[in-house]
């Protein structure tokens, strides 16, 4: 599919090697203004929704509980990865970016192992 797929906090510098940059959450960052963000593409569409985003960040699923529904949502909404995946193919480098602080339990993690599988 890609060459290099990379994830990043949306909050660290730009870098010349980030590629693409695709930013992968519902919601924009808080106190970042969107032209020192240098996005290329927010892909709202591809995060999770609203209502399994904040039961993830409230604890009330684990991490193992929150990819499997991730990837429910991601297969309910049909053609929606396949596009995300033809559109990212275009590159040789891509940054995936997210806001959250936890850089292991994220939803852009949980997409990048959805990408990898495809």
């Amino acid at each position: 599919m890609l060459a290099q797929i990379r994830l990043k906090r949306v909050y660290a510098p730009v870098e010349r090697g980030d590629g693409f940059r695709v930013l992968v959450d519902r919601l924009w960052p808080r106190g970042l203004a969107k032209k020192e963000a240098k996005i290329d593409w927010w892909c709202k569409e591809i995060a999770p929704s609203n209502e399994l985003r904040s039961h993830f960040h409230q604890n009330k699923l684990t991490w193992a509980v929150f990819q499997k529904k991730y990837y429910s949502e991601l297969r309910r909404q049909g053609s929606l990865l396949n596009q995300f995946c033809i559109r990212l193919s275009k590159y040789k480098r891509v940054t995936l970016l997210f806001g959250a602080k936890n850089e292991l339990h994220n939803n852009a993690v949980a997409l990048l192992k959805i990408l990898l599988k495809k």
